[in-house]
């Protein structure tokens, strides 16, 4: 279970996030107003941020860049859902310091799946496993003893 922080103005919305989230198992957050989601991120801790971008009064890319700024919430992942989808926003939303895109309206497989593998925790690459072959184990290729041989 994950504590998942959402910054959204409007209700039903708020409504659908929660629901969702909460179905898979997270506790979830609301904070309406975007001039206390820092302090209310502060105080919540949450494993994911979800905000909406076009808010009033501190926009959705101020305040994620106002996390990546705050020393205990920089490492927070941070996922941006949006109804304003124009060209270039994807790349604003992400150099802004998001981890994910999402637009409104949204596919709920989509967010779900956004949502899990945001909360995945990230893979060393000392932790990954190259497959090992036993050259015993190894089929022979098409020009090798044993192989059938390429055609022409």
């Amino acid at each position: 279970m994950a504590k998942i922080l959402i910054v959204e103005d409007n209700a039903l919305n708020i409504k659908l996030f929660c629901d969702l989230l909460a179905a898979h198992g997270h506790e979830p957050e609301a904070v309406t107003d975007s001039r206390n989601a820092l302090d209310a991120a502060r105080s919540f801790s949450p494993d994911l941020v979800i905000t909406d971008i076009q808010l009033p009064h501190v926009s959705g890319l101020d305040l994620i860049r106002m996390i990546r700024g705050d020393d205990q919430l920089a490492d927070v992942p941070i996922m941006a859902v949006t109804a304003y989808s124009a060209q270039g926003d994807e790349e604003r939303i992400r150099g802004a310091g998001a981890q994910a895109y999402v637009s409104k309206p949204i596919s709920v497989a989509r967010f779900a799946q956004t949502v899990d593998e945001l909360l995945q925790p990230p893979v060393e690459e000392s932790e990954i496993e190259e497959p090992l072959l036993n050259e015993a184990e190894e089929s022979p290729g098409p020009t090798e003893s044993g192989g059938e041989q390429a055609e022409s």
